[in-house]
């Protein structure tokens, strides 16, 4: 598949079209409880749905994603009628529905998200060339400062009518639509058509494939934990305010958007597993304590786990699609969210059980974020296990 190279400038807009996708998708979370607890008058439980529906609808999509634009391409016009189509539905939430039509139209709101933030990776991975390390750190650098940014912006947008969240939320999604219609590279002609056959084939053929997705599917799962539990926990055990609440998100999420373009580049010169296998552990330890120290530890605690995450995100991401034969980067890239997907799905679900296991209060959350940790220092282990890279090759 040939490229044509992107300029450090160009990099940069994708990068920042990826912070506006990202951005809205966190706004609500820091007003979740208002937004959908209150709104609807449900129980914890259900109110994690909120973000499952999200993450279900980007399941469904991710394998139909891959496998329909690596036969007709046309990725660039897809992207920008799935943001348009992500804007729509994130202004819809807001009108009075009843919980079920709510977690629907939540649904196709994560299908459409997913599907514009797949195509625009792998447009930007199909043209990065051999600095590909580097632009997906900008794009991983706007995916994590958006994230941030929603949820340090949420608590204050949201603090006295948390339908104001979604709809700033369809406003930024417009704004990002307007720039990748100017930002977005153009269309690259798939080199032969896929089937489900060949990802199988792929991930049978190259073991070591296996490990990214894993990995891919337990940062998601803790991540899982955070949105949905985290705001809960410190709101209902600790009774610490919705815009407290957003800034340590943000100190989770900062240093991880600050350090995705540096940990890309240190991507393209040492080895991808043991970056990869150093930040898991270090991100799965800081998980296991979130729910044990006190809130003012979390202050310390947050940046840790920010760091360690910025450590392995780009790392897994080049580790997938240097090792996918046989398939896109498209396909490659939609496995990769769907995995994500997958493991998101099940965060909220299995924090809620475990939080109901262990009691409503602190030890519940303790049992919870002690589960999410330990899945990510298991996926460590894994990839200390996995065989060594042979050399660095760039695809």
């Amino acid at each position: 598949m040939a490229t044509t190279g992107l300029t450090r400038h160009r990099a940069l807009l994708l990068g920042l079209v990826t912070l506006l996708l990202m951005l809205p998708e966190t706004l609500p979370v820091p007003v979740l409880r208002a937004l959908v607890r209150e709104r609807f008058e449900v129980g914890d439980a259900l109110t994690t749905l909120f973000l499952s529906a999200n993450q279900l609808g980007a399941l469904l999509a991710a394998p139909v994603i891959g496998l329909v634009v690596a036969r007709r391409g046309r990725r660039r016009e897809l992207a920008l009628l799935a943001t348009l189509l992500d804007a729509a539905l994130m202004q819809a939430l807001a009108h009075p529905l009843d919980y079920p039509t709510f977690l629907l139209l939540r649904t196709a709101e994560g299908a459409a998200h997913i599907t514009a933030l797949t195509l625009l990776m792998s447009l930007t991975a199909d043209h990065a060339g051999a600095h590909r390390g580097r632009a997906l750190g900008c794009v991983g650098a706007g995916l994590t400062l958006g994230v941030a940014l929603g949820a340090a912006l949420g608590g204050r947008i949201g603090r006295h009518d948390p339908l104001l969240t979604l709809h700033t939320a369809s406003i930024v999604l417009l704004g990002a639509a307007a720039l990748a219609a100017v930002a977005l590279p153009a269309n690259v002609a798939p080199a032969r058509q896929h089937g489900v056959r060949d990802v199988l084939a792929a991930v049978r053929a190259e073991p070591s494939l296996r490990t990214p997705l894993l990995l891919a599917f337990c940062d998601r799962f803790t991540v899982g934990f955070f949105t949905a539990g985290f705001p809960l926990f410190l709101r209902g055990v600790h009774g610490v305010d919705a815009a407290r609440i957003g800034m340590l998100l943000a100190s989770f999420l900062l240093p991880f958007a600050l350090l995705s373009y540096p940990a890309g580049r240190l991507a393209e010169r040492w080895s991808r597993r043991q970056l990869v296998a150093v930040g898991s552990l270090l991100y799965g330890l800081g998980v296991v304590l979130v729910g044990a120290v006190p809130p003012a530890g979390l202050w310390v605690l947050m940046p840790w786990l920010g760091v360690s995450s910025a450590v392995m995100f780009v790392p897994t991401l080049l580790w997938l699609l240097e090792r996918a034969p046989g398939i896109d980067r498209t396909t490659a890239m939609a496995a990769f969210h769907g995995a994500g997907a997958l493991g998101f799905l099940l965060g909220p679900l299995c924090c809620g059980a475990l939080v109901a296991v262990g009691g409503e209060g602190r030890a519940g959350y303790a049992l919870a974020f002690a589960v999410a940790g330990a899945s990510e220092v298991v996926g460590a282990w894994l990839v200390w296990r996995t065989a060594a890279e042979p050399g660095h090759a760039r695809t």
